[in-house]
């Protein structure tokens, strides 16, 4: 194979029931056409026939997958994709992450690492540039995640890089993490597919280096990059980090409230971080090789058995509209602490919050016996985490997330569980949101605001956010495709306001990076080529147009607190009609047959 800029120009598929490590080659044409991250993990995940597995089976992959950028100059590029089938909504998922793992898992010299078998107990993955060995964790049994990840480092030295699950993804916990450097590939449980393989941890270093078309050029672009990162366009992150939104989200009645029963809630303040600063010593850091710096970590008052020296929590706008709001907590102790438990556990926020929140409608309305479970109680939410954590009593069946749950309580449950295809909704109202409501419709891993931005629209003036209507359907189209090349390069979506030629600028930093000259619309092409190979992948899996919907919750009733806030099921329907044929695609959402068989022919699948 000729040589490569930006890639080693293969994958490791690593069986860990033995140990066993395979490199395997990838033409310059797929990576081309996939370029890394999430683009390349379907692609993968195609080729390694995922959709085919029951998504906790020793036989289903599960990919750590690097882009091109990793390891150079370019600020936010310290990040990989973690890309398998899901537990939770057996469907394609990808969750995204920044840490040093990205850069020396790429050093191991490939571009993904695939995980493939189980082993016969619970282990460590150690993998030395491509030499894997399987070593016994049991020691490791129910730590948290952060104890495990600190007694292996301190084990294998700081030259290595981990990737740990915390005793959530040892009892498969559906939406169990990946968590490393106090960070975490968080939707979707990955936590749980790697337990299922009895992996309590991947290790990686290495040597190799990969060599970039002009060293100087790329340079050139990241310094450029880095100045225009401390701009205007991030500078609410860095000083009030994600949580900003809270307020605003609040005002506009958009802000998700008691298993979304309103739009707005009368404790926000007491939760925002403007309020939080105010009597919390809040300390910054930033994400490997990152200019921005959006971490904001605050301290958590001592829970029992706690060490109050690294008693702390790094607050996000998922975390606490999850955690609070939508359960009712105005207490601001009490979510810092669940938000810093779910870490431990190694939990998903947004399912957590989402399911306890609907748990405690279910016990409202008595469908659920649990009366300790109630809307603001913050030790009640506390104690559904443990449990959960657990697999205890009430937490076994949390731990299932709220649609599966809905399923077991019938009686119409299923109309407020507040998922998309199993996937629990973010943090924004889809009523009063409404090209967002389209997004979270459509998409490939269910209700998803990072894969689908399409709430920029709705703030903006192209589109009437009470209003969704089929015009919405190319801006959601928009934001989707753009969001799939920022998630496959990798980059930090915190920069999409940076750029003022998105496909221009993109272009020019990869020809820098890999010696290719990339139009705007050849990456517009492999943008809507990533889009529909994860269409591919649903379909395979058993996706069927009915999905593509929202709860019925959303559909017949108006916001309480916004009675203009109101969505029907025909114009949701109307719209996804429009955003189908907008892709090219038929009414119902079915990929042509010629779209489909170009991308299993890059999979080597087809028939």
């Amino acid at each position: 194979m000729p040589s490569l800029h930006g890639y080693h120009g293969g994958y490791l598929r690593i069986d860990v029931s033995n140990g066993r490590v395979e490199f395997v080659q990838l033409s310059a044409a797929v990576l081309r056409r996939y370029l890394g991250g999430v683009g390349l993990g379907v692609h993968l995940m195609l080729r390694e026939r995922a959709a085919e597995c029951e998504a906790l089976s020793a036989a289903a992959p599960l990919a750590f997958v690097f882009s091109p950028l990793v390891g150079g100059p370019l600020t936010t590029s310290a990040k990989f994709a973690v890309v398998h089938k899901s537990p939770l909504t057996n469907r394609l998922n990808d969750s995204l992450a920044s840490s040093g793992f990205a850069i020396s898992g790429k050093k191991t010299g490939a571009d993904a690492l695939v995980l493939r078998g189980a082993a016969a107990a619970l282990s460590v993955l150690v993998l030395d540039g491509r030499q894997a060995v399987l070593e016994p964790a049991t020691e490791l049994a129910g730590a948290s995640a952060r104890e495990a990840e600190a007694a292996l480092l301190k084990k294998y030295g700081p030259d290595f890089s981990a990737a740990v699950i915390g005793p959530a993804g040892e009892r498969g916990v559906r939406y169990a993490t990946i968590s490393h450097s106090g960070r975490h590939a968080g939707r979707g449980g990955a936590g749980a597919v790697l337990g299922a393989k009895n992996i309590k941890a991947v290790l990686v270093r290495g040597e190799q280096r990969c060599t970039w078309s002009d060293p100087s050029g790329l340079t050139a672009l990241a310094k450029e990059l880095a100045m225009k990162s401390w701009g205007p366009a991030t500078a609410k992150y860095r000083e009030l980090g994600t949580a900003s939104n809270l307020l605003a989200f609040n005002r506009l009645g958009a802000l998700p409230t008691r298993n979304f029963q309103a739009g707005s809630f009368a404790g926000a303040v007491d939760l925002s971080p403007e309020a939080l600063e105010t009597d919390r010593k809040k300390t910054r850091q930033s994400c490997a090789a990152c200019t921005i710096g959006c971490e904001h970590i605050y301290p958590v008052k001592a829970q029992k058995n706690d060490d109050e020296s690294n008693n702390t929590v790094r607050l996000e706008y998922e975390n606490l509209f999850a955690l609070g709001p939508l359960c009712g907590v105005r207490d601001a102790d009490s979510v810092l602490a669940a938000s810093r438990l779910c870490d431990d556990l190694g939990i998903d926020t947004v399912s957590a919050g989402g399911t306890i929140a609907f748990a405690m409608e279910c016990v409202e309305r008595q469908l659920l016996d649990a009366p300790w479970l109630r809307f603001g109680d913050g030790s009640a939410v506390l104690k559904a985490l443990e449990l959960i954590g657990r697999r205890e009593g009430l937490g076994g069946l949390l731990a299932l997330g709220s649609r599966r749950l809905a399923e077991r309580i019938g009686q119409d449950a299923l109309a407020f569980a507040p998922q998309v295809k199993g996937l629990e909704i973010p943090g924004y109202e889809p009523r009063a949101l409404q090209t967002m409501a389209l997004g979270f419709a459509v998409g490939s891993r269910g209700a998803d605001h990072n894969r689908s931005g399409a709430y920029e629209a709705d703030f903006s003036e192209q589109a009437d956010r009470r209003a969704l209507s089929p015009k919405s359907a190319p801006l959601a189209v928009e934001s989707e495709d753009r969001a799939a090349l920022i998630d496959s390069l990798i980059l930090c979506k915190f920069l999409r306001g940076v750029f003022t030629d998105f496909h221009g600028e993109i272009g020019h930093i990869l020809q820098n990076t890999t010696g290719w000259e990339i139009s705007p619309d050849e990456l517009r092409e492999t943008a809507r080529r990533i889009v529909s190979a994860k269409k591919l992948f649903n379909q395979q899996a058993g996706w069927s147009p009915s999905e593509d919907t929202l709860p019925q919750r959303f559909l017949q009733t108006p916001l309480s607190d916004d009675p203009r806030a109101s969505l029907s099921a025909e114009s949701l329907q109307a719209a996804i009609v429009a955003y189908n044929q907008t892709r090219g695609w038929s009414p119902e959402g079915w990929l042509p047959r010629r779209i489909a068989d170009e991308i299993m022919a890059d999979a080597d699948l087809q028939d």
